[in-house]
């Protein structure tokens, strides 16, 4: 097949990660028979200092041309610690996600045997570990208006709005996912609290006679907060509105041990994007030091969401296995020696040429 990826390395590592995934994307070209063509955009810090906007609309035109989207990172420290700052790449983030219509973020969380011991949390805690959160993502407090402070400075307010439509069209997401895997749901609220969470709730229940093969439960955010580090392996599938699942998915993150592990996609009607969840780590940047697993993983979503390649994804997926069992992972993932973000690429890569040269067909 032919098809368009739009590369947007962004900020920090974001650049060093990306180029370690589209070190596997050619190798799966190799494989395959695929021809990418990969037209690239600024965005974040580096376009802010390029052209002033952190998305700006080249950019933007780039994206909308594409058939996918692999983004990097995003974040400076100049003006991520100047509150005064009037532009900030995280503007262009979310810029990116209203424009290009980005509604459901999806963050699979999945422990590895292998690194059961990075996890801060007990091995017996995180083994049976994986699930998928559907974070709603262009709506609720993040975007709601008005928000603003008063003139003296001394208050602030800002305003959660959801629409029937936006929680509609994320529930039926996870729905239809949670059919591809254990068939359990667990919408994660505060309707004992918030309007917009009663909203969620009376939604939720209005779909599900539509999957009645699904089993839905709720719980209301702390209580999910605490159960996910008490026993991750309770949940199959979340859905949630956007703050809520941004910040339970940062908490999941330390079941595997790594956020380095962590891919992520955000879908669109049009066009979907897909990155690793960490941030831009200015401080390793241009060291060879960060982990690339999450870029290349987020690569792999990629291929399956957005092209429907499951054999290529899961030879991705399997060659990060290997090299995981081959302890050839970076310092974030070893007590001993460490590999180089460059090393790490390579060895995936080289795992994904072997497994279709010797024919090995997955069983994962």
């Amino acid at each position: 097949m032919k098809a368009t990826i739009a590369v947007l390395s962004g900020d920090g590592i974001g650049p060093e990660v990306t180029d370690q995934a589209l070190k596997s994307l050619s190798a799966i070209e190799e494989c395959y028979g695929h021809q990418f063509e990969l037209p690239t955009g600024l965005v974040g810090a580096t376009a802010i200092d390029a052209t002033g906007d952190p998305f700006p609309a080249e950019t933007e035109k780039v994206c909308q041309s594409a058939d996918a989207i692999l983004f990097g990172a995003i974040g400076d420290p100049k003006y991520d610690n100047d509150p005064n700052a009037k532009v900030r790449p995280e503007q262009g983030l979310l810029a990116m996600r209203k424009q290009l219509g980005l509604f459901a973020n999806v963050r699979p969380v999945k422990s590895y045997q292998q690194l059961l011991h990075m996890s801060p949390l007990k091995p017996e805690k995180v083994a049976n570990a994986d699930l998928v959160v559907f974070r709603e993502l262009t709506g609720g407090i993040y975007f709601g208006e008005p928000r603003g402070r008063s003139e003296d400075g001394n208050k602030a307010y800002d305003t959660s709005i959801y629409s029937r439509e936006e929680i509609v069209r994320i529930t039926k997401l996870a729905f239809q996912a949670a059919r591809t895997r254990s068939k359990r749901l667990t919408l994660v609220d505060k309707a004992n609290v918030l309007a917009t969470s009663r909203l969620w709730r009376d939604t939720v229940n209005q779909i599900a006679p539509e999957y009645p093969d699904i089993e839905l439960d709720y719980m209301f955010v702390d209580n999910a907060a605490m159960q996910l580090i008490q026993n991750p392996g309770r949940f199959d599938v979340i859905v949630t509105e956007n703050m809520f699942g941004d910040i339970i998915t940062d908490e999941a993150s330390v079941i595997t041990g790594s956020l380095g592990m962590l891919p992520s996609a955000s879908l669109g009607d049009k066009v979907s994007l897909f990155e690793p969840i960490h941030g831009s780590y200015p401080q390793v940047a241009g060291m060879n030091r960060a982990n690339p697993m999450a870029a290349i993983l987020s690569l792999a979503m990629l291929l399956e969401y957005s092209f429907d390649l499951t054999e290529e994804a899961q030879s991705i997926q399997n060659a990060v296995e290997s090299c995981i069992s081959a302890n050839i992972v970076t310092e974030d993932l070893t007590e001993g020696t460490a590999s180089g973000t460059d090393a790490v690429g390579n060895a995936v890569a080289r795992f994904v040429r072997e497994s279709k040269q010797v024919g090995i067909k997955s069983d994962l």
